[in-house]
This record gives structure tokens, C-alpha cells and sequence, in this order.
């Protein structure tokens, strides 16, 4: 093998090296470059930046692994809502700041409204409704002190106090 020959191969091999070199550079670079777009503008980036972050839309709603709504956080027209299904997708807990106050109800597996509290311009009140949903108990404080009533299944007061 000549001279030139040798050098033609030393030459091809050096020119390899370099495009090698060359490549993983430009690769390094640009790992470089996708880490820092990451770093700066990732989700984790959000909440770990100081300042207020918001949201803002009409509703939420939470999925569960089979597609069937868990919660819903809503604005309605008597305001917001908050509603917790079970694993059937019905209702089983309802949160609402009405116009008329704040209001908790607690429903069961067919639907009636089974427990409420609600909070009203003329106080508090309890109740507790039977399987039909017709109120058989009602707890109530006015501004003149608290009022205790017991229903029939009619809807007929059988006991008042005071």
C-alpha cells in the first residue's frame, strides 16, 4: 500500500469521525434544547411559578376509568353546583349555592332526596324525608328561636314544637 493510498484511507476514516462527531453534537443540542422547552413551559411549570393561575369555564366534569360522570361542578342559572354520582353515574350528593341560599342534599340509589341542610334569609333548616321523598321531619331556627316539626307519610304535621 502507498503513501496516498494510506492517506486516502486515514483521510476517509478522519471524515467519518467528524460527521460521527458532528451528528452527536447536533443531537446533544437538540436533547438540550427539548429539556429546556420542557423545563420552561411544562405542566409542572404552572403551579410551581409564583402568581395566581386560573382556570376559568362553565363546568367541570370528572370521569371515572368507564367513562361514567363521577362529579360535576356546574354555574347554573340559581348559581353553582357540585354533584358526586355513585359508580352507576346517579347522583348521590348535591352541593348548590342557591339564590335562595346554600344547600346540601344527600339522595339515595333511587334518586329521592333523602337528608337535606339548606340555609335560608330566615335561618337554618334540617330535613329528613322518607323513601318516597316526602319530608317526615324538619328541624328549623328562626329568629325567634328553633322550631321542630314530625310528618306522616300524607305530609300531615303530627307533632310541633314549640
Amino acid at each position: 500500500m502507498t503513501t496516498d493510498e494510506r492517506m486516502e484511507k486515514v483521510e476517509g476514516q478522519l471524515a467519518r469521525v467528524r460527521w460521527i462527531n458532528r451528528c452527536l453534537i447536533g443531537c446533544m443540542v437538540l436533547s438540550l434544547g427539548v429539556w429546556f422547552i420542557l423545563k420552561t413551559f411544562g405542566p409542572e411549570t404552572a403551579w410551581a411559578q409564583s402568581g395566581t393561575k386560573e382556570i376559568r369555564a362553565n363546568s367541570f366534569v370528572l370521569e371515572d376509568e368507564n367513562g361514567k360522570t363521577r362529579a360535576a361542578l356546574a354555574m347554573t342559572e340559581d348559581g353553582p353546583g357540585l354533584v358526586l354520582s355513585d359508580e352507576n353515574g346517579k347522583p348521590r350528593a348535591v352541593l348548590a349555592a342557591r339564590k335562595e341560599g346554600p344547600a346540601l342534599a344527600l339522595v339515595d340509589e333511587n334518586g329521592n332526596p333523602r337528608a337535606s341542610l339548606a340555609v335560608f334569609k330566615d335561618g337554618p333548616e334540617v330535613s329528613l324525608r322518607d323513601e318516597n321523598g316526602k319530608t317526615r321531619a324538619k328541624l328549623m331556627l328562626f329568629n325567634d328561636g328553633p322550631a321542630l316539626a314530625l310528618f306522616d307519610e300524607n305530609g300531615k304535621i303530627i307533632w310541633l314544637a314549640p
